[in-house]
């Protein structure tokens, strides 16, 4: 199959995405690869999506697909497990189940399912592919002709020279002791990565929690991971109170007051991404 831009769910209100609802697409060649995308949303500021990865699967690049793009990008691990490249660079790192991992525009990435399951990967995009950050802008760069998947300059100098060589890395894998926690409302919120174009992380409610009432500068996008959420939106029209389950995703314009509630015995966890600003 020959490039196409994938498809672009936008709304304009607090909007439930249901997983067994949730936009799907299919992308790749036989150079690239073939991945599954399940796209939840693609705003003006944020793109939203969940990739698969079947067992042996990978995404390279080919001429027709540059893994290359304009943006900031977090990937979190939800199910399996991935490794994830610089091409051009060499490194190569393992990701495991809830992990994550970051990297800035300008960085080719390729990644391939180390696991005998779905690899199945949640990313936040932004700026967004409708900004030309994403197709239309990798095919301005040049391709990739040699791919990299070892960093010999480090050989012979690790670990005695570790800090220096993880410090010249493009990706960065973040784990749970890497996360900016923040308490909002009884909410625990963990922050992944916090830039001018994204900030991301997880939001965690024990039995009977409730965040605060809040708003963001930018877009919001959430999956939940695991138990049962309720979102409250006391200004949407019509209705106002919705119900989660895991795989299910939330879309909130910039600006819309939302409440996240834990109304069952279980612990809540959600991913989310806001793009450009988390504060209003």
């Amino acid at each position: 199959m020959g490039y196409a831009p994938s498809p672009r769910p936008t709304f304009s209100e607090p909007t439930h995405r249901p997983y067994a609802s949730v936009t799907r697409h299919l992308w790749g060649d036989p150079e690239a690869g073939e991945v599954a995308d399940w796209i939840y949303v693609s705003s003006a500021a944020i793109h939203h999506i969940v990739f698969g990865l079947a067992p042996g699967g990978w995404f390279r690049h080919s001429d027709s697909f540059r893994t290359i793009f304009a943006a900031d990008e977090l990937l979190y691990v939800v199910s399996g497990e991935m490794i994830l490249s610089n091409p051009q660079t060499g490194e190569v790192h393992l990701i495991r189940k809830g992990e994550a991992a970051f990297f800035r525009r300008d960085t080719w990435h390729h990644a391939f399912n180390q696991s005998s399951e779905l690899l199945k990967v949640s990313e936040f995009f932004s700026p967004p592919p409708s900004q030309g950050t994403s197709g239309a802008y990798a095919q301005t760069k040049p391709n990739l002709t040699l791919s990299r998947y070892g960093q010999d300059e480090a050989l012979g100098r690790w670990p005695m020279e570790r800090a220096a060589i993880e410090a010249a890395q493009t990706i960065r894998v973040l784990r749970d002791s890497d996360l900016l926690w923040r308490r909002e409302g009884s909410a625990l919120v963990g922050l992944y990565a916090s830039t001018e174009y994204l900030t991301a992380g997880r939001i965690h409610l024990q039995a009977g929690q409730r965040s605060d009432v809040h708003a963001h500068g930018g877009d919001e996008s959430l999956l939940l991971l695991e138990g049962t959420l309720n979102i409250h939106c006391p200004e949407k029209e019509g209705q106002q109170w919705f119900e989660l389950t895991p795989q299910d995703g939330f879309y909130v314009p910039a600006g819309a007051r939302h409440q996240y509630y834990n109304m069952t015995g279980q612990p809540v966890t959600a991913l989310f991404g806001v793009a450009p600003k988390y504060l209003t």
